[in-house]
């Protein structure tokens, strides 16, 4: 089963959860074991898996990868604007996709993880494709 979640964002860079979006595809399937492909098809935005408990999480890991990869000038990227330039680093970084199991009908992760959406060149109209796999 493929599936599509859209992912409006609000800011220039920001995390979302969207754990819940993807437990409700992979109950819809019916699927009770196998693997859940979660992907990212952009290249200024990416997927990981982290902390939802403490809404302060999101704001961490943004706030480091800033200081990791700021937006500055001196970037060799030709084309668009330095936050594009420092977006696409960040994306390499953090990655553009997870693979989750299914058990029991549902995705396993820890107790307070959850899939995050991370945002880096925002606000824009995104969207993530989630493949069941049964198995």
């Amino acid at each position: 089963m493929f599936s599509r979640i859209p992912v409006p964002t609000e800011n220039r860079q920001e995390l979302i959860n969207i754990t819940d979006e993807i437990r409700k595809i992979v109950k819809d399937s019916g699927v009770t074991e196998g693997l859940c492909v979660v992907f990212c098809p952009h290249s200024t935005a990416g997927l990981t898996i982290n902390s939802y408990l403490d809404p302060m999480t999101p704001k961490d890991i943004v706030f480091e990868m800033d200081r990791i990869v700021p937006t500055r000038v001196d970037f060799f990227h030709e084309f668009d604007t330095p936050s594009d330039a420092s977006a696409h680093v960040k994306t390499s970084l953090i990655g553009i996709d997870q693979t989750l199991i299914i058990a029991g009908g549902d995705i396993v992760l820890g107790r307070s993880q959850g899939v995050l959406f991370a945002e880096y060149d925002g606000p824009r109209s995104r969207e993530v494709f989630v493949k069941v796999i049964a198995g």
